[in-house]
């Protein structure tokens, strides 16, 4: 007959695991994560049970089972490789009215230990007629679209309120957060930027409001005012608003203007870090900002106004002494007065430059040259924003795995 499902609340309340191997191993910390107090009988037990008996979370007898280890269980889990014990500690529980778990005999257990998962508050558990590998398959499948949102999650007595700042990654669409997908599945309305992950946007369900607050460069232009503006306003009507963003929403994505502007509001904000384009492009492109040896630091700089501006905040003389890897973004456009500067203040003309564009897309596309050609090289290969400039010899290290992976080429 097909088992009678229920959600245990284990809190404060006794569970007695018999065995100390690897099932044991598996079970123990799910039931410490529902708060059972766990007592474990086993005359040894692995490296990791040992390690959370030895950090208190874990009662353990050193020992055989013996009758009477049932006494004050709510639930019992039978783990151990002896049928003829298991079978022994099950009649016990059996006899005392607790339910018994038989890892070693599902038609003989009283009870199934599901697959389970959880993304927020929801828990997914499956039985699959006593079937472990059956039951993990569905569990993941089940689990993996409520974490991309491709179930209908926006159907709960409890979506969340007020506004989400979600990173969205530097362009390709799986690599935005778990956290961040969900919350743009649950979303009433979408304030999304021209850098953020487009092709989410088409997963939304018809009835969410979709804002395009895009900043092209040198063309349409949607004020920060006025986004601060909607934030709020959608927010107060009682709509869960998502501020969808390219990269992290705090590194130079005004994400701190926003939080701030919902704060004086009295919207509650929930912020959402995103993979962040400076470490992320150079990474696609097969090149790190730091390595052993070569660089240990990286510093990342906005071009949004170029050198010598009186808006600018940047000490281009420490960045041309600096020996650290310099990520520039913004700075296509300015790509001659960087360089001329950074030269000027004493950076070599050797210093080897990468620009990407359209990093992790399928458009990606690399120039490589060195600080004194490196203007007129992405001039003539027409590289157009969104781009990120990298200067320093981690631009070598990439080209050196380029050699050796063409060299291993048969």
């Amino acid at each position: 007959m097909s088992p009678y499902l229920l959600g245990l609340r284990l809190s404060g309340r006794r569970v007695l695991v018999v065995g100390g191997g690897r099932v044991a191993q598996r079970r123990v910390p799910a039931l410490l994560d529902a708060g059972a107090l766990v007592t474990l009988v086993s005359p040894s037990v692995t490296p990791a049970l040992d390690d959370l008996i030895a950090a208190g979370r874990v009662t353990w007898e050193a020992r055989p089972y013996q009758v009477g280890d049932c006494d004050g269980a709510w639930l019992v889990q039978a783990c151990t490789d002896d049928r003829a014990v298991n079978t022994a500690i099950a009649a016990e529980a059996e006899a005392k009215r607790v339910w018994c778990v038989r890892a070693d005999d599902r038609d003989a257990s009283a009870a199934w230990t599901p697959a389970a998962g959880k993304v927020d508050e929801v828990s997914v558990a499956v039985t699959a007629g006593g079937d472990p590998r059956r039951a993990a398959g569905i569990r993941d499948a089940v689990v993996e679209a409520l974490r991309e949102g491709t179930v209908d999650a926006r159907r709960n007595r409890t979506k969340p309120v007020g506004v989400a700042l979600v990173g969205g990654g530097p362009g390709d669409p799986g690599l935005i957060t778990v956290r961040g997908r969900q919350l743009l599945s649950q979303a009433d309305v979408v304030i999304a930027d021209r850098l953020a992950p487009r092709a989410l946007l088409d997963e939304l369900s018809p009835d969410v409001e979709l804002i395009d607050a895009a900043k092209i460069p040198y063309g349409r232009y949607l004020a920060q005012e006025k986004i601060n503006e909607l934030l709020v306003e959608h927010a107060r009507a009682g709509k869960f608003v998502v501020r969808l963003k390219g990269g992290d929403p705090f590194v130079f994505g005004r994400g701190g203007e926003e939080m701030l502007a919902c704060a004086q509001a009295g919207i509650p904000v929930l912020v959402v870090p995103g993979v962040t384009s400076p470490v992320a492009v150079p990474a696609a492109a097969g090149v790190p900002v730091t390595h052993r040896g070569v660089s240990q630091e990286f510093h990342v700089i906005s071009v949004h106004v170029p050198p010598d501006h009186p808006q600018s905040t940047v000490d281009w003389g420490a960045l041309a002494r600096s020996e650290g890897t310099l990520v520039f973004m913004m700075a296509v456009e300015r790509l001659g007065k960087v360089a001329e500067r950074l030269l000027r203040d004493g950076r070599s003309p050797e210093t080897p430059v990468m620009v990407v564009q359209d990093g992790t897309l399928p458009t990606q596309r690399a120039v490589y040259a060195n600080l004194s050609t490196v203007a007129e090289r992405v001039s003539a290969a027409g590289i157009r924003p969104p781009a990120i400039v990298l200067v320093g010899d981690v631009v070598k290290v990439g080209q050196e795995v380029e050699m050796v992976r063409a060299e291993r080429v048969p």
